[in-house]
């Protein structure tokens, strides 16, 4: 389901002054070559009053007294809402037929159905593969859990870490604890690098799981490392040095092991996994010593994993109590062992209690963070968090999940920032055949589908493609275009920015509303501008338009340029228009035919839209419904009734008295 937060539209004001003002007010006729008889026929006219002639405007004693009797006539209606239709050709034979009027009720809640039935299409045609590879399908995959979440910020819950060498099946235990499939799981070693995290619970108490990569302690060759991380020296690095390659490889362990380290350090109880089907290893070993020397003083917890069988399990977990550790043998695929897993982790944290400050639940936006490999999206997190909250390195592919992290900004707003991984083009991807990197692109899609707002890192030297673009446009988020290692672009002067940017307007035509900010990430140049143009983007995508304002650009825009006529001689007529929705605005347009509103048209109301009230940053969605006759007999029909019933009253009340 797309996020789109349904709202009760604008509604027309119950005086009729608001809807249809002083003539003097309005643009005179010849503000757009119209003359007065046309210009007349474009305002906004009340409920079941017929097209006037001109010659009710021969004189102004004449308008005057026409418009104090529609004043009073409409101060009398019971209905709270007028009608909007727009005429869209004075000489038109549609002229000279009555205001059609209909249940502006009605209009609300087809408009808000409209809406449902087109995110649920949109949603359906985005939907996303499968994530389980074409592999054995196991019966441990997880099924989001069902529970009420709190209000308490992350930074407050006590946290748990996962830690043990690879491919013991960390990603998988952290999945079974948090609920769902948050972490991608291959059974290959290396797949997770950076800290993850994701809330779990367990009775009355609620905590934070951190998965983390494989600690790699025994001494490897530069290929055992290559082949244990599954790192790639040709995709993404052609145009870096073999030299440089090598050493952001042999880099890439020791990286790992901090993003580790900061986790262990950080948490209130620690779970070392160890793999009960392998047995005792030596990087098992180091581990355990590495625990017991350093951080004695934090409670550990050894967890025996891969023990499907509870009678193999006991007899797999004893050889582990030589760790001086109690073994428990779990299974994170099955599920089996772990509660009394969570029992013993909970015993010793501490339950952090909801306060009446976080039952207000401060709504945070969250920007994702996305781009092709290599563009420094990793840089521009950890330089807007402050420290090295993910690996950054030459290695194309470095991140594979999609992590998340809160973030407070210097004005005090808080953000939810998502790094995610490198997305390549859909062919390079399926023709790789790397599970893990199908599996990483799905994340991060995933991230853009739950963001409020999408940055989309180019490199300043690169070429741009249009597939991501496409996704966010799709998706209705709030976009901003982050030009990063803006220092590579050779003699600038005043004029590049502007050259750049028509540049990338003209390559990305499908986000020209999106502002762009150029940086510098790893130096930490104007990173900043990053979160004050999302806050911005974000307002425009919440706006909701006011009553007047709406009807007057609607005015203007049908009054400049109406709908052209067909070749049978039909002309498209507008009669009631409201916004639907915000994040990202929605507005629904009601009128005779929406076969005779050309594309062209549809985005010249667009423009005329973004032209008058702005929306910098964020898509706007045009719904057009066609009204069929009987519709509008039906709605003559309710408000006829209603009014026969009014006057009755109003004749008893006339003989009571």
């Amino acid at each position: 389901m797309l996020s789109l937060d349904i709202c009760a539209s604008v509604h027309f004001c119950k005086n009729c002054s608001s809807l249809s003002p002083d003539l003097k007010s309005f643009p005179s006729p010849a503000a757009f070559s119209l003359s007065t008889h046309r210009h007349r026929q474009l305002q906004l006219r009340s409920q079941f009053l017929a097209p006037l002639s001109a010659a009710h405007f021969s004189s102004e004693a004449v308008k005057d007294e026409f418009l104090a009797a529609e004043m009073a006539e409409d101060s009398g209606l019971d209905s709270e809402l007028d009608e909007e239709e727009f005429s869209s050709d004075g000489g038109d034979e549609d002229e000279e037929e009555e205001a059609e009027s209909f249940d502006v009720q009605e209009f609300e809640r087809e408009a808000k159905e409209a809406v449902k039935e087109f995110s649920d299409s949109l949603s359906r045609e985005l939907k996303i593969e499968d994530e389980v590879p074409n592999q054995k399908r196991t019966r441990g995959r997880q099924q989001p859990r069902i529970t009420t979440v709190s209000n308490i910020p992350d930074h407050l819950l006590p946290r748990v870490a996962i830690v043990g060498r690879p491919n013991v099946g960390k990603s998988a235990l952290f999945n079974r604890l948090v609920g769902g499939n948050k972490a991608i799981v291959v059974d290959e070693p290396g797949v997770t690098r950076d800290r993850l995290y994701g809330r779990g619970f367990w009775g009355e108490y609620e905590f934070m799981v951190v998965d983390t990569g494989g600690v790699l302690t025994v001494s490897k060759s530069k290929e055992d490392v290559v082949e244990e991380l599954a790192v790639s020296t040709t995709i993404g690095m052609e145009g870096i040095p073999l030299a440089s390659r090598e050493a952001a490889i042999a880099k890439m362990p020791s990286m790992i092991e901090r993003q580790a380290t900061v986790a262990v350090e950080e948490a209130s109880a620690i779970i070392f996994l160890v793999d009960g089907q392998a047995g005792l290893t030596s990087a098992d070993v180091e581990i355990a010593d590495w625990l017991r020397k350093n951080y004695s003083h934090k409670y550990v917890v050894l967890a025996v994993n891969k023990c499907e069988s509870p009678r193999k399990g006991i007899m797999q977990a004893s050889e582990f109590w030589a760790f001086g550790f109690s073994p428990l043998p779990i299974s994170a695929i099955s599920g089996s062992g772990t509660g009394e897993l969570l029992d013993s982790v909970c015993s010793h944290l501490e339950k952090i209690e909801e306060t009446e400050s976080h039952k207000a639940g401060e709504y945070i936006p969250s920007i994702a963070i996305v781009g092709r490999p290599n563009v420094g999206k990793s840089s521009i997190l950890n330089a807007l968090v402050g420290e090295d909250r993910t690996i950054v390195s030459p290695v194309s592919g470095t991140t594979r999940d999609a992590i998340d992290t809160e973030f407070t900004g210097p004005d005090g707003q808080k953000f939810r920032l998502i790094d995610t991984a490198g997305i390549r083009k859909r062919a390079a991807v399926a023709s790789s055949g790397n599970t893990t990197e199908g599996l990483s692109v799905n994340r991060a899609f995933r991230a853009i589908r739950r963001s409020d707002v999408v940055a989309l890192v180019i490199e300043a030297m690169a070429c741009i493609t249009e597939q991501i673009a496409e996704r966010i446009e799709e998706e209705g988020k709030g976009c901003l275009i982050v030009v990063n290692k803006w220092d590579t672009i050779p003699n600038k002067n005043q004029q590049t920015a502007t050259h750049y940017e028509e540049d990338v307007r003209a390559k990305l035509r499908i986000l020209s509303w999106a502002p762009i900010v150029y940086s510098t990430a790893i130096e930490g140049n104007s990173v900043e501008r990053i979160t004050v143009a999302a806050t911005l983007v974000e307002k425009e995508r919440s706006k909701r338009l006011s009553t007047a304002t709406l009807n007057q650009v609607i005015r203007e825009a049908v009054a400049f340029k109406s709908p052209a006529k067909t070749r049978g001689g039909k002309r498209g007529r507008l009669y009631y228009c409201t916004q639907a929705a915000i994040r990202p605005p929605t507005f629904v347009f009601f009128v005779n035919d929406a076969k005779l509103f050309s594309e062209t048209y549809r985005r010249y109301m667009e423009k005329q839209l973004r032209t008058s009230v702005g929306y910098t940053g964020t898509p706007i969605r045009l719904l057009w419904r066609s009204r069929r006759k009987s519709d509008k007999d039906d709605g003559k029909d309710a408000f006829l009734a209603k009014q026969t019933s009014s006057s009755q009253v109003d004749k008893k009340l006339a003989v009571a008295t």
